[in-house]
């Protein structure tokens, strides 16, 4: 059901439409949205194998004579060239996948000096421009010679500079072009949204990824509700609450 407030006297009240209600094009943005989502999510796992490989390196690495002997008589794994090289693939891969992650949960960097005192249509208006006329077509050309790069590599089979590194180059570069085609669809559909906030009927309420409703001002950070902590209820005190009302059930 959809839910009304409203907002100044004589005004039309404000309608949060439900997930049934939403238009085509709103549907089509959260489709895209979850989707970048799930991408982001999975790059994040990258970030385990980072740290470990990272402390197994340095852990070898100050073993000294250990590290050379797993070397000539176990694998050639555990030569330091590899496993470094092991390590920036992986946040090659953790950085790219979640580009457009950091963006449809409006986590990335800005600068908000000046659009933080902006109104609601003005900031809107600023992603539109922004997202129309820079990064979205900026993102193009980089996806281009992104595929371009990876390609090559693929055409040429790259490999490591170093005789004991990586092959199959072309592979690592791949996720560079991946990554940002997902920041491209995450600018699509941050654009799907604004473009129906700045065009569509101004009393429907739906939610937003990167700037807030008017009534909903300084009421989230990252895209998520801000905790109130006086609101807030004790975690401790709800957990006893609970385990005093299990102590006062009858037992069959």
């Amino acid at each position: 059901m959809a839910s009304e407030t409203m907002t100044q006297p004589g005004a039309e009240s404000t309608r949060t439409l439900s997930e049934e209600e939403l238009p085509f094009i709103l549907r089509l943005s959260e489709g895209l949205r979850r989707f970048v989502d799930a991408v982001g999510r999975f790059g994040s796992w990258f970030m385990l194998p980072l740290v470990l490989i990272t402390v197994f390196d340095l852990g070898l690495r100050k073993t000294g004579e250990v590290q050379i002997w797993l070397v000539e008589n176990v694998s050639a794994f555990f030569g330091s060239t590899l496993l470094q090289e092991l390590e920036w693939h992986s946040h090659t891969v953790l950085f790219t996948l979640v580009l457009g992650y950091g963006y449809i949960w409006n986590s990335h960097v800005r600068v908000d000096l000046v659009r933080e005192n902006l109104e609601f249509r003005s900031k809107a208006w600023l992603e539109f421009i922004g997202l129309t006329f820079f990064l979205v077509p900026y993102l193009c050309v980089l996806a281009y010679f992104a595929f371009v790069y990876a390609y090559d590599a693929w055409a040429i089979g790259e490999i490591s500079a170093s005789l004991v590194g990586l092959s199959h180059r072309w592979i690592i570069k791949s996720f560079l072009f991946v990554g940002i085609i997902m920041a491209i669809v995450a600018g699509i559909s941050v654009w799907l949204q604004i473009a129906i906030a700045l065009f569509g009927p101004r009393h429907h309420r739906f939610p937003l990824m990167t700037i807030e409703w008017p009534e909903e001002t300084g009421t989230k950070i990252e895209g998520k509700e801000r905790l109130d902590l006086s609101k807030a209820e004790d975690a401790l005190a709800v957990r006893a609450k609970a385990a005093t009302v299990r102590t006062k059930e009858p037992v069959n």
